[in-house]
């Protein structure tokens, strides 16, 4: 039986939600995921959550009431997967401090807007970043508030030339972590679309969707 995942996306238009959702199916589908991908969170209080493996959101700035919120906790915690990226993921839903809590952070600014900047790898023997080196990436650089618990796999150093009281500092770009039975995954990268043409981009996010799915053989690697 193929594994079932769960895309829900909208939100700030400006991060390119439904043609983002439409490259993540497919990469889904070419992994044998049965994909239904959903415009809204309406799908959150309608749908058996628990029956999916993966879940995907991609809504950035987006409300939720309690009780759809309370579901999606229950399922990542009873075992469906938790991935996604960027602020489709980081920033969906910023008034939740539960649903925050789950993907282990939180979006609060990208100081000097699109730049170039280099993503290094922190665990090159992680099953998820293997063959993966430091790469240059240009794109939004992501400051978050983040969970010290996190298994952070790659990172990115502010040099300061935006906000120079922030120069030195080291902020994670992907990590991985647990939330009850469930496994989440989060990757900073990919602003729009044409960002997946980066292959480093595309493959630690294929990687890190697949690992977080609750019936795939990534479950005897990694974390």
């Amino acid at each position: 039986m193929s594994a079932k995942a769960l895309i829900f996306y909208g939100g700030w238009e400006g991060h390119e939600p439904e043609a983002c959702a439409a490259i993540v199916e497919e990469m889904l589908q070419a992994e044998g995921f049965d994909v239904r991908s959903e415009a809204g969170v309406a799908v959150l209080g309608e749908a058996d959550l628990a029956r999916f493996d993966l879940i995907v959101p991609m809504c950035t700035q987006v409300s939720i009431d309690q009780v759809p919120l309370e579901r999606l906790c229950t399922a990542i915690e009873a075992g469906t997967g938790l991935a996604g990226f960027h602020g489709g993921m980081g920033d969906t839903f910023r008034d939740a401090p539960a649903y925050q809590f789950m993907a282990g952070g939180q979006w609060v600014a990208h100081p000097g807007d699109i730049l170039d900047y280099r993503v290094e790898i922190a665990q090159p023997q992680h099953p998820l970043m293997e063959g993966i080196d430091d790469f240059e990436y240009r794109s939004e650089q992501y400051f978050l508030h983040v969970d010290p618990g996190n298994e952070v796999l790659a990172t990115t150093t502010f040099d300061g030339s935006h906000a120079p009281w922030i120069a030195g500092t080291v902020m994670p770009v992907v990590w991985t972590r647990r939330h009850g039975r469930g496994r989440v995954f989060y990757s900073a990268l990919g602003h729009q679309a044409s960002e997946f043409t980066n292959p480093q981009m595309r493959e630690i996010l294929r990687r890190g969707l697949v690992w977080a799915s609750r019936t795939t053989d990534s479950r005897e690697t990694g974390t």
